[in-house]
Formats: structure tokens, C-alpha cells, sequence
């Protein structure tokens, strides 16, 4: 599989980004906190790729992508991506992200409906909520938790700054990340104007009730059959955590490509 690779200086960042296969509405690939291009997305980009143009990012601080002395959160990452499309010269795509990159699509189909056919947004809450006590762990990160884990090695591997106390910085931030943040109303939800996936595993850091509740503001958790299907939907994947939220390549591959090719 063929790709190119560059980099895009953004609000003060270096910011990696590939770009996979052809044709269609680009689909803008945004990953988690802690992951990258690779450790999202690779056993995925093959298929998605196939038939379609898709642009890759690191966030600040992941992958290739430099760290800068700002905080982590939704509202910098949002605009790092507006800056790289722009940069790009793209003027519309289908995003699909997961965690902090869900977090940052929701935001593009919020603010930006101009930018955005489809959304696919994975693995998160659209208010605090939604999320499930034990998340709180995420604050308290320490480098000697990941230690011998993919992220770790990865980090070391690509980061502009490739040492641990670097990566202790970068665990600080995602835990403080969005910090006190009130989320969006139901009514910013409702308003979306793209057609949203939203995919949840079933042991997720996201609790199912709010899952079905973001779906509802959609428009969805309707009967089909009388009423026609919703052009927005839910996947939930059987057997999934947070952390390999994506992992079933086969199943979550048919999910977000049927969605966005119907």
C-alpha cells in the first residue's frame, strides 16, 4: 500500500500527516490519546483506503508530530485540523475519530458543518456524563505504567523528542485534558447537519445509556421498517474496552464502510 507522507506547520507544529489511496470524499483519520497513525488505524487503513482518498494526522505530541508548551484539548486539536485541511486544500471530508480524536470530529460536525459529509465518532461522550467513574485513573498516569507497551516503545521510536520525560509531559496533559468542560446541549447535538456514526464498545469508558442517548438526539432508536432507516446510527462492538476499541479490523471495517459508502 502506497502512501504519502509530509508535514504541515500548523498553530506551532510540525504536524505529520499521510495520505492513502484515491477517489471519493477524503476520509480524515484522527486518532486517541496516547495512539498515532499506526497504533489506531493500521491494520484498518488497507480497507479504508481501498476506493478512497484518506488523510492521516498525529496530534500534537503523538507520532511524528512535535509537542508545543500548550495544554491538550479539544478546542487546539480542532483547529490544528482545520489548519491542516486548509493546508491541504481540502474543502469537505468524512472524518472518523476515536477517543480524543472522536472528541475533535464531533467538534468539526458541530462548528464546522461546512467541512464535514459524514462523522463517525467513536468511543466518546458528548458531556462529562458519559463517561464512567473509573476514567478518573486516566489523571494519574505515570510512565512506569506503560512501560513495555506499544505506545511507550512507538513513542520512543517516532516522537521529535524521544525520551521519557517527555512522554511524562504528554501523559500530564491527556490527563488533564478538556479539564472542566461542560460538553455540548442536546440541542448542538440535535443540530448536526452530517449523517453521524457512533460506535461504542460494550465495556467502553463511554456508558451504553448515554451512547443510545447521543443516538436519540440524532434522530435514531426508531422502528426502521414503518419509518425508514435514520441517517444516523449506532454500532456497538461486542467484547471491546476503550483501549482496543478498534481492534476487531474485520467487523469495525464493514461498519464504518458501509456507513459512509450508503
Amino acid at each position: 500500500m502506497s502512501k504519502e507522507t509530509g508535514y504541515a506547520d500548523v498553530n506551532g507544529l510540525r504536524m505529520y500527516y499521510e495520505l492513502h489511496g484515491s477517489g471519493g470524499t477524503p476520509l480524515l483519520l484522527l486518532h486517541g490519546g496516547l495512539f498515532n497513525i499506526d497504533l489506531q488505524f493500521g491494520p484498518l487503513l488497507p480497507g479504508l483506503s481501498e476506493g478512497r482518498r484518506v488523510i492521516a494526522t498525529d496530534f500534537q505530541g503523538h507520532g511524528y508530530t512535535n509537542d508545543i508548551d500548550r495544554p491538550l484539548g479539544t478546542a487546539d486539536l480542532t483547529s490544528d485540523v482545520v489548519g491542516l485541511l486548509q493546508t491541504l486544500d481540502v474543502p469537505q471530508v468524512d472524518v472518523f475519530g476515536f477517543s480524543v480524536g472522536g472528541a475533535v470530529a464531533l467538534k468539526l460536525a458541530v462548528e464546522h458543518p461546512e467541512l464535514i459529509r459524514k462523522a463517525v465518532i467513536s468511543s466518546v461522550s458528548f458531556r462529562p456524563e458519559g463517561d464512567r467513574p473509573e476514567n478518573s485513573a486516566v489523571g494519574e498516569m505515570k510512565v512506569e505504567m506503560i512501560a513495555g507497551t506499544p505506545m511507550e516503545s512507538d513513542y520512543l521510536a517516532k516522537s521529535p523528542h524521544p525520551d521519557l520525560d517527555h512522554l511524562q509531559t504528554l501523559l500530564t496533559k491527556l490527563g488533564d485534558y478538556d479539564r472542566g468542560a461542560d460538553g455540548w446541549s442536546d440541542d448542538a447535538i440535535r443540530a448536526i447537519a452530517a449523517p453521524t456514526l457512533l460506535t461504542v464498545g460494550d465495556c467502553d469508558a463511554v456508558t451504553l445509556e448515554h451512547a443510545v442517548r447521543f443516538l436519540q438526539l440524532r434522530g435514531g432508536d426508531v422502528n426502521g421498517d414503518f419509518v425508514g432507516v435514520p441517517t444516523s446510527q449506532l454500532a456497538v462492538f461486542p467484547g471491546t474496552t476503550h483501549f482496543n476499541g478498534l481492534a476487531r479490523t474485520t467487523l469495525v471495517l464493514d461498519t464504518i464502510t458501509t456507513f459512509l459508502d450508503g
